[in-house]
């Protein structure tokens, strides 16, 4: 059975026999019933009750009939959204847990408003995991932070994350890796930018953090750096949102370590409308004031 076949059905359905059938069709009577006993040994049902040179729907028949007319809209709706262009359809995002958290939630709910024939599904996952998805075809496009490989992907930078060396309030100015050498270093796993960075700051110096404890969240690892647990570099926008700030203290990078790209990344050569869309939503000017938010904290500059 296949789309052709039902079309003929549904032609001879509605022109009340075969001979219309055939001139609607433009084809020969001869093949138009052909097609419709063939579909009828295909599916081992008689669609049609003959009488003489009249044919009445069978029950099989308008059973299919329904199934006919939704797989044949269906099939139209598929190709005026291929033409169209238009953004529709599912689309699967993966996001770092800071971004979905905090950066995701304004322009997710204008692409909503925009595009309301999206159905867009959001994952969180580390920045390997991300990538991966992406490659794999699991995830049509995800926000991760630079550095990403460049050859698999096609990229759009979205924010430009200002970095923070994050310590508990009390802890003594950090002006170099020496003055942490012997502080345990909190990070995401190996592979994550953030760490990456705290790692170039020690090697500058020669230093090598005393140990590093990785964890999944940057809540734990915020509150981990309140209870004097260690160090860590993150976002300053995850600052904003921590509801015991009051607990850290922030201590400057050199410049060329102090930000870090997000990007949108998808598979070369597949960009489709709806990312095109979703590109545009997170650049717009309607929800940049999300790359730079004014939330007052009470952490302490050192």
């Amino acid at each position: 059975m296949d789309l052709e076949d039902l079309r003929i059905f549904r032609s001879v359905v509605q022109e009340g026999g075969i001979t219309r059938a055939a001139e609607r069709l433009n084809r020969v009577q001869s093949n138009v019933t052909t097609r419709v006993r063939q579909l009828e040994q295909d599916l081992g049902v008689d669609l049609f009750i003959r009488e003489g040179k009249k044919l009445h729907l069978s029950p099989n028949g308008k059973v299919l009939l329904d199934y006919a007319d939704r797989l044949l809209d269906l099939a139209q709706e598929a190709r005026d959204a291929v033409h169209d262009g238009a953004p529709r359809g599912p689309l699967r995002l993966g996001a770092m847990e800071s971004t979905a958290a905090i950066r995701l939630p304004e322009p997710l709910s204008e692409f909503h408003r925009r595009f309301p024939e999206v159905k867009l599904d959001l994952r969180t996952a580390t920045i390997h995991d991300l990538s991966s998805a992406v490659l794999t075809g699991a995830l049509d496009a995800a926000l991760v932070a630079e550095p990403v490989a460049d050859e698999p992907f096609e990229k759009a930078t979205i924010y430009d994350e200002a970095l923070a060396l994050v310590a508990s309030a009390d802890h003594a100015p950090i002006r170099s890796p020496a003055d942490v050498r012997s502080e345990t270093v909190l990070a995401f796993e190996h592979g994550c930018p953030y760490r990456l960075r705290m790692q170039q700051w020690f090697s500058r110096t020669g230093e090598l953090p005393a140990r590093i404890s990785e964890m999944s969240s940057w809540h734990a690892i915020l509150g981990c750096a309140a209870a004097r647990m260690g160090i860590a570099v993150l976002p300053q926008m995850v600052l904003s949102s921590f509801p015991q700030a009051k607990y850290l203290s922030v201590h400057p990078l050199p410049r060329d370590l102090s930000h870090a790209p997000t990007v949108l990344i998808w598979r070369k050569g597949g960009r489709s409308s709806t990312i095109s869309a979703l590109v545009d939503v997170l650049t717009d000017s309607k929800t940049a004031r999300v790359n730079n938010p004014r939330r007052k904290t009470n952490i302490k500059k050192r």
